[in-house]
């Protein structure tokens, strides 16, 4: 796995912002495939930010570092996706899920179970696997290889 925390607090500069940097999608999806999750994680407030960024959502705090988090949680909530976009008609219906991970921090995205068997607090498991076809259709031009995250059941 490659190493990336080169850059564990926030840039505060236009100029520092780099696209390996975790606190940047690119950097974040590129950690995620290399099998790292990270959150900022904001100092003064508490706030763990998936994905990260570079300033605090809930208190405008600029004093944020990445930290690794865990690839497991529960579900808070979920939803049935029964009209998908377009290009992930052949998939619907699909379950849609928020999971709290054991970190605390909230991330939502697929469930790989069907409405039916998930739950609320159910045990998942965060994967990212490689964009099927589909996937890579609906994807803008530089996102096409992003990975996708999606829950397991544990």
């Amino acid at each position: 796995m490659t190493d990336h925390t080169d850059t564990p607090t926030a840039p505060l500069a236009r100029d520092e912002v780099t696209a390996d940097s975790p606190f940047t999608l690119p950097g974040f999806f590129a950690a995620l495939a290399d099998g790292d999750l990270f959150a900022a994680v904001c100092e003064d407030c508490g706030k763990r930010l998936i994905p990260p960024r570079p300033a605090c959502y809930a208190c405008g705090g600029r004093n944020l570092h990445a930290e690794p988090q865990p690839n497991t949680g529960t579900v808070v909530s979920y939803t049935e996706v029964r009209t998908p976009p377009s290009a992930l008609a052949d998939r619907a219906p699909y379950t849609v899920a928020v999971v709290e991970l054991d970190s605390g921090a909230r991330l939502t995205g697929r469930v790989t179970v069907p409405y039916a068997d998930a739950a609320i607090d159910m045990s998942v498991r965060l994967v990212a696997r490689p964009p099927d076809a589909d996937e890579r259709e609906m994807a803008l031009s530089y996102e096409a290889e992003w990975p996708i995250h999606e829950f397991e059941p544990v």
